[in-house]
């Protein structure tokens, strides 16, 4: 059957057509089958995670499942990310490079350039839809971060969501981060908030459970038909959040604190032969301080910060561990080709020096947290009442032997991940190791081959480039084949490296990963390394003084790479691409909005821009005969937001800068409304003369005031980053803890409408310039 051009043509009609049925022939068209014995295909990826993080390659946080796995398969410690989420994703699912997809950064820093605008082409058509095409179910299940901010409505258009992209059932979040307690999740294109009325709900257990409800059901309904279930954890991302049993599994674990733990890991890797004998611990940054220079309390509260992460990497690994018995169970697993990504990156340095308890609030809104409040939470951190992020010290501390983190293309700490493959029926050399070259391009087409399929030239009329990538099949038998992918160039944000036969040439970082703002260097200004990776495998040894013949060769190989890959124009800026105005917007222009009850899960890039300005909002509302509650209208939540409503028939406007209790703010009505119809107006003067001031909320009912106060601090940059503007109830977390119980607490009476007018914003240019870099902040928290 030939291949190369999909849908498959069906093939003509093999019965016979006279002019009574009695003397005709039937012949039903025939569906395309996939390839005979090919294999299911279970491709996990976890968010977050360094190389030295996981048991399985060494690291301090157990990994039972991939550990099994790899002791049934082959661990590759050579494979490579491109040290950021977006640009991984996008390149794991077609197989070629991340600039050839228009995924040279995250979504929400797309540019209009055909390598930047996040806009994955129709000729890189992706793995679920060559599968589906081939026979396949195809699935997807957890974090999807490649639909543009313009697109995530549900407005659309749906192309490039997962339906779109040829899985043909979709259960996940769109974004960088979710809430595990209270995820945005879609059905398809269906938001749901499976949480309410679960108070023991938890996102990794849920994923799992309806990825085995759909695997089991494929099996049961067509035994013969193979299925690719992609499975994508938002865990180790922002928020780290885990059941506290979990968490506990690892007191005083970490007490050593992240410098000796970096040794430890490291000795780990060379006794599991992980890494080569010769392997050299890379300097810590000096920017990173010492454990030993910290103080009892915050070791204290690093140590646990540190616990929860590696609680939440555990719990996913048990979930996902459930996924595979079911599998097994099913009698499926010998003919599975299982692919274990652990980490789209390597890990996260956007925690600060100090971690946080509110992601959003820090990085870009301007909050400080300090020290007492935040041992304050120490017990609450990984559960619902906080977005918890660890230290930067802990980040470099995963990503051991290497150097830097995520965000990092130059550097292995952020582009070298764990890989275990595992397929029983084909792989024999179970618990190999092996060393070739290996990036996340060639992913693809080593399902493909598996499979037995050839990648198409046309795809729904259009042609298709061909696959970046080589697949990995030659290494499943032979552990000394010589690598075949043997040239890869990397760039991020400016930070740039290409491999080429056993060498790398990288440039220095000149902006820390947990820096956002600040002077954006020019491409040109950055230095270049040199390291013989064949000899150095953590990238220790800098040989660009002593070799400037080979650097020299490596940087026109680049260049070359960089042109054939659309890397061009390079771009080392934050802020000016934090800028919405740069892309396209379904409110740019408008000032004037009305939204209508069940109008909720509205994406906040989607929604009115509240910040920063004066603003009024209306809700013409019916209240009945024994009074009304629930929120009318809201964005945002409990780290950040504000909610209109009515509690007990009086109506309430509440405002929380952040999560700290000296940030929440209530203003309400003394007198509870009669039945009948009224007007509840909030009117939000905002003091002007910058970004964050502060304002004042008057609500009104039926024009005359009944409540007004003060917010000395208002939110400049951004509410959340996975929470969303509703109206007629609230979704996710509550704005103010007086409804937590009463989730989503819906409005008892009848909502007309709720009308929104905004005033312009009168900020100067360099106030303007100042909300870019403070955007870029917020939005690098949610890669």
């Amino acid at each position: 059957m030939d291949r190369s051009t999909l849908p498959i043509p069906p093939a003509p009609f093999q019965g016979k057509i006279e002019r009574t049925a009695k003397d005709s022939t039937p012949d039903f068209p025939k569906g395309v089958a996939a390839p005979e014995g090919a294999p299911n295909v279970l491709l996990i990826l976890t968010d977050d995670v360094g190389f030295g993080a996981s048991s399985t390659f060494g690291g301090p946080v157990q990994t039972p499942t991939m550990q099994q796995l790899a002791d049934n398969g082959l661990r590759y410690n050579m494979f490579h990310t491109t040290a950021l989420c977006s640009p991984t994703r996008a390149a794991l699912i077609t197989g070629r490079n991340h600039h050839s997809v228009a995924s040279g950064v995250i979504t929400e820093f797309a540019t209009g350039y055909p390598g930047y605008n996040s806009l994955v082409p129709a000729s890189a058509g992706s793995v679920g839809a060559v599968l589906k095409e081939n026979g396949y179910n195809t699935s997807w299940f957890g974090k999807m971060h490649n639909v543009p901010d313009w697109m995530s409505s549900q407005a659309g258009p749906f192309d490039l969501w997962p339906s779109g992209l040829g899985f043909e059932y979709f259960y996940g979040f769109l974004g960088g981060d979710s809430d595990q307690w209270h995820p945005a999740l879609y059905e398809n294109t269906m938001p749901i908030e499976p949480y309410l009325g679960k108070p023991d709900y938890i996102l990794d257990h849920d994923l799992a459970d309806k990825a085995i409800a759909w695997m089991r059901m494929q099996h049961a309904l067509a035994p013969n038909k193979p299925w690719l279930l992609y499975y994508a954890t938002g865990t180790a991302h922002a928020p780290h959040q885990a059941p506290k049993e979990w968490i506990a599994k690892y007191k005083g674990q970490f007490d050593q604190g992240w410098d000796k733990a970096r040794e430890e890991t490291l000795a780990r890797q060379i006794k599991l032969g992980i890494v080569p004998p010769n392997t050299q611990l890379t300097a810590r940054p000096e920017q990173i301080p010492a454990w030993d220079t910290l103080s009892a309390d915050q070791k204290r509260l690093y140590a646990r910060m540190m616990e929860v992460y590696a609680g939440a990497l555990s719990y996913a690994d048990n979930q996902i561990g459930r996924l595979l018995s079911a599998v097994k169970d099913s009698g499926q697993l010998d003919n599975t080709l299982v692919i274990f990504i652990m980490g789209d990156n390597g890990a996260s340095a956007e925690g600060s020096q100090q971690g946080t308890t509110n992601e959003v609030a820090t990085a870009g809104n301007g909050v400080k947290e300090s020290l007492p409040f935040l041992l304050s939470m120490i017990d609450k951190l990984g559960g619902p009442l906080a977005y918890n992020h660890y230290p930067v010290g802990w980040a470099h501390a995963m990503d051991a032997p290497m150097q830097w983190t995520k965000q990092v293309a130059s550097h292995f700490g952020g582009t070298r991940n764990g890989l275990v493959i595992s397929w029983p029926a084909h792989i024999k050399d179970r618990g190999g190791l092996r060393s070739q070259f290996a990036h996340v391009i060639d992913i693809v087409p080593t399902i493909y081959e598996a499979a037995g399929i050839t990648p198409p030239t046309i795809m729904d009329g259009t042609e298709q480039m061909p696959l970046d990538g080589t697949s990995l099949v030659y290494t499943f038998g032979d552990a000394k084949a010589s690598t075949r992918h043997t040239t890869q160039y990397f760039e991020l944000v400016g930070n740039r490296g290409i491999y080429k036969d056993g060498w790398i040439a990288n440039t220095t970082p000149l902006r820390l990963p947990w820096v956002t703002i600040g002077e954006e260097p020019n491409p040109d200004d950055f230095k270049w390394e040199l390291y013989n990776i064949s000899e150095d495998f953590s990238q220790a040894n800098n040989l660009a003084a002593k070799n400037p013949e080979k650097l020299k060769e490596l940087q026109d190989a680049f260049d070359v790479e960089a042109k054939k890959y659309n890397v061009y124009p390079l771009d080392s800026s934050f802020a000016s691409r934090a800028d919405p105005a740069i892309r396209p917007s379904l409110t740019r222009g408008r000032a004037e909005f009305a939204y209508y009850p069940g109008m909720i899960r509205i994406p906040e890039g989607s929604a009115p821009d509240f910040k920063n300005k004066s603003w009024t909002a209306a809700a013409e509302v019916t209240v009945p005969k024994g009074g009304a509650s629930g929120v009318l209208a809201t964005i945002g939540g409990r780290f950040g937001g504000w909610a209109l409503m009515l509690k007990d028939s009086k109506p309430v406007f509440v405002y929380a800068l952040s999560n700290q209790p000296e940030h929440k703010f209530r203003i309400a009505a003394n007198e509870a409304l009669p039945p009948g119809g009224h007007v509840v107006r909030v009117k939000f003067d905002y003091d002007g003369g910058g970004i964050g001031k502060g304002a004042t909320a008057t609500l009104l009912v039926d024009e005359k005031q009944v409540a007004q106060g003060k917010i000395p601090q208002t939110i400049g940059i951004r509410f959340s980053l996975d929470e969303t503007f509703d109206v007629g109830e609230d979704t996710g977390t509550p704005v103010s803890e007086d409804y937590a119980g009463a989730m989503p607490y819906a409005f008892s009476g009848t909502l007309k409408r709720f009308a929104v007018v905004l005033e312009p914003d009168n900020l100067s240019d360099e106030e303007k310039a100042r909300l870019r870099n403070e955007l870029a902040k917020a939005l690098m928290a949610v890669q």
